[in-house]
């Protein structure tokens, strides 16, 4: 699967040198904009030029305080970037919880949610056409207050200091039956990344294009199927928990489907043989044949059930 490298960065780190790392093979660079009602990065105006000028795929994050109000933090968010956020810009929503839950406090998951899609929607609205993704969190997901179609960034470190090479050598996440759009897969030495569209698909994607990002990448939206399809093919270990992707699910309907039509074409070549069969028996009874009528209906029907059965069987074959 194509990948594509970045990182992000906030307060807490110091400047880069953006146009070397670009040439090291990084293509996006997300900074801190904001956080709750009125609070603002310190370096925010810094990071984000300097990813800017490198050209690298610009975007920024807002955290979020969703027991606050959604529009005032929308408005913060929004004023901090407006600036910068021209054609191929990407916004996120950094909707985790503090360890002390000071941001969630008096919230139920419902509202969480509903929160989260209000900010996205306001992002919209003063970005036309321009996309807004959330990172989060394994919990938050499970949780459900992630609004459903937002693209996710998301945050899993199975080691400490990596290097983008050894993400790329991994299988992408899964979370809560969702496959983010990127992975976050280390913050040592700083917080770096990989996102699963190759650096075509993804500049393509950040500026509203869907057809390089169609092209390019492997459907990854997680389908649940329905108790009938293990059942109908038990042999097919790939569906055995009734989750698989879409061009999984494509790809084994197809193979499927394709062995279905061979069986049934062959079952009717079978008929076809027996039917020539019948009209020859029909012909001996005109010359004196041994059969009478009723055998040779009878003969047909039951060569008739035999093949439809046969039919079935096949069809259900893996």
């Amino acid at each position: 699967m194509a990948t594509s490298r970045g990182m992000d960065v906030s307060a807490y780190q110091g400047t880069q040198d953006w146009a070397a790392l670009r040439k090291s093979g990084l293509v996006f660079a997300f900074a801190k904009a904001s956080e709750g009602q009125h609070s603002r990065d310190p370096k925010f105006d810094t990071h984000i030029a300097g990813i800017i000028k490198a050209g690298l795929v610009p975007g920024a994050y807002h955290f979020a305080w969703p027991n606050q109000d959604v529009k005032a933090e929308a408005a913060n968010y929004i004023s901090a970037v407006r600036p910068y956020a021209k054609a191929g810009y990407t916004h996120w929503l950094d909707l985790e919880r503090y360890s002390d839950g000071r941001n969630y406090s008096g919230r139920s998951a419902t509202q969480i949610k509903a929160w989260a899609a209000a900010w996205i929607a306001a992002v919209e609205k003063a970005f036309p056409g321009q996309r807004v993704g959330v990172y989060t969190s394994a919990s938050d997901l499970t949780a459900g207050h992630v609004p459903e179609g937002a693209p996710l960034w998301f945050p899993r470190y199975p080691w400490g200091a990596a290097d983008w090479s050894r993400a790329e050598d991994q299988a992408q996440p899964v979370i809560a039956g969702r496959r983010p759009l990127i992975w976050q897969f280390t913050s040592q030495p700083v917080d770096r990344s990989i996102a699963y569209l190759s650096e075509a698909a993804l500049r393509a994607w950040a500026g509203g294009d869907t057809t390089k990002e169609e092209d390019d990448m492997d459907l990854q939206s997680t389908v649940l199927l329905g108790d009938w399809i293990p059942q109908t093919w038990p042999k097919d270990k790939g569906l055995a928990d009734k989750k698989i992707t879409v061009n999984t699910a494509i790809g084994s309907g197809y193979a499927h489907a394709r062995r279905a039509a061979d069986n049934t074409t062959a079952i009717l070549a079978q008929l076809g043989a027996q039917q020539a069969t019948i009209a020859k028996l029909v012909d001996a009874i005109g010359s004196g044949g041994g059969l009478t009528a009723a055998e040779i209906q009878a003969a047909a029907e039951a060569g008739a059930k035999a093949a439809l059965a046969t039919l079935g069987d096949k069809l259900q074959e893996d």
